[in-house]
């Protein structure tokens, strides 16, 4: 007994100076990471984590403008190999919407077309939806307005002026580590961090912008704090004024604060959306901004986000992930658990899929291999009908 005692003292004393060596030097958000994913049965953030932080409403209208049913709605059954991969994967929601109708929707595991579940970096996006919005709007000049604008102390010497544009299309040249699975990453920082504004206008710019595509998460935030600082307005009330009533969204969305009502949204990610809403962002790109013949972006802007900006980098533009199927081009929003909207212009087509995991992909891959399985499968399940 006095053995047991003895071994349970010792495992509370280190247990004690992990959590005060957290404090010291600046780790004790990963405490709340561990109360909000490891405590709660999981081993990464989860779809519908939205209720473990705060958030902030981003209301709907009050003239919902749902989308209609297609003539065959619902008449053909999914491929084999579609009903397999949704079931390994975890898929809640699968939708396709063809000529602007939705043609087939399915929902699992208790969610419904109403259920909020989390965009992830869909939500990258659509930020980039709000800084169109904030250039036609006259809050920020175009593209190529400097950061510095906003915030002198990104001013380098030695380069050339970080641009909005360079954000957007992550071309910042940004101190930033990208990684989801290190604990004391950035990125898992402003997941469950208090304060991302401060950690934002730390970064330093350390490579020439506007030169090469790589993937920062930072890129956003720092975005969301341009648009945040030039509008004078939160991220949420801008994005609810902007698209939410406009587009006749079928219900009010949450976007996950840092910390709480004065917080900041987290701009690379996390609005609690449904898959019907989410869709009317791919469509909206699709029209090139116009919306019930209302132009609520700018065209030229919606067709430079959707092409890509450096020739070394096709799958990406600004805000968008980009690919293609048997010649036809495609655009997407993509989140990391294998949220996605997908529009394949060339067809009228959207893919929505919202779910707990994706088919990781290798090095090599610019595209999830799952990505292609719910092409594919599409274009049969459209082909049977």
């Amino acid at each position: 007994m006095k053995t047991l005692v003895r071994i349970l003292g010792l495992i509370a004393g280190l247990l004690l100076v992990a959590i005060l060596l957290l404090y010291i030097f600046n780790y004790e958000y990963i405490l709340r990471g561990l109360s909000v994913v490891y405590f709660k049965g999981h081993t990464t953030a989860y779809i519908d984590d939205h209720p473990e932080f705060s958030n902030r409403v981003i209301p709907a209208g009050e003239q919902p403008q749902p989308w209609p049913s297609h003539k065959m709605y619902n008449s053909a059954a999914p491929t084999k190999r579609l009903e397999q991969t949704n079931r390994d994967l975890g898929t809640v929601a699968f939708m396709i919407i063809k000529n602007d109708s939705i043609w087939y929707e399915n929902y699992t595991e208790g969610y419904d077309k109403s259920s909020l579940t989390n965009s992830f970096s869909m939500g990258k996006s659509i930020t980039t939806a709000l800084l169109g919005k904030a250039i036609k709007d006259g809050y920020i000049k175009d593209l190529d307005q400097p950061v510095t604008d906003f915030f002198p102390e990104f001013e380098n010497p030695d380069f050339p002026a970080l641009t909005v544009g360079d954000l957007s299309s992550m071309a910042s040249g940004l101190n930033w580590e990208e990684n989801y699975y290190n604990p004391f990453s950035v990125t898992a920082r402003v997941y469950f961090d208090n304060d991302i504004r401060k950690i934002a206008r730390d970064l330093r710019i350390i490579s020439e912008p506007g030169k090469e595509f790589e993937y920062l998460s930072g890129n956003t935030i720092l975005l969301g704090l341009v648009i945040e600082k030039a509008t004078q307005k939160d991220l949420s009330s801008y994005l609810s004024e902007s698209f939410w009533k406009p587009m006749g969204m079928s219900g009010d969305a949450l976007w996950q604060l840092d910390s709480d009502e004065s917080g900041m949204e987290k701009a690379f990610c996390c609005i609690a959306s449904n898959a019907r809403d989410f869709a009317k962002f791919g469509k909206l790109f699709k029209e090139y901004g116009k919306w019930n013949n209302t132009q609520i972006l700018d065209s030229a802007f919606v067709a430079t986000a959707i092409k890509p900006r450096f020739e070394a980098s096709p799958q990406y533009g600004y805000g968008f992930w980009l690919s293609e199927y048997n010649g036809k081009e495609i655009f997407y929003m993509r989140g990391v658990l294998g949220q996605y909207v997908i529009v394949i212009p060339e067809d009228d087509l959207i893919i929505v899929r919202l779910g707990q995991k994706l088919i990781k992909r290798n090095d090599e891959e610019e595209h999830s291999p799952d990505f292609f399985i719910y092409i594919e499968e599409t274009y049969k399940m459209l082909g049977n009908d």
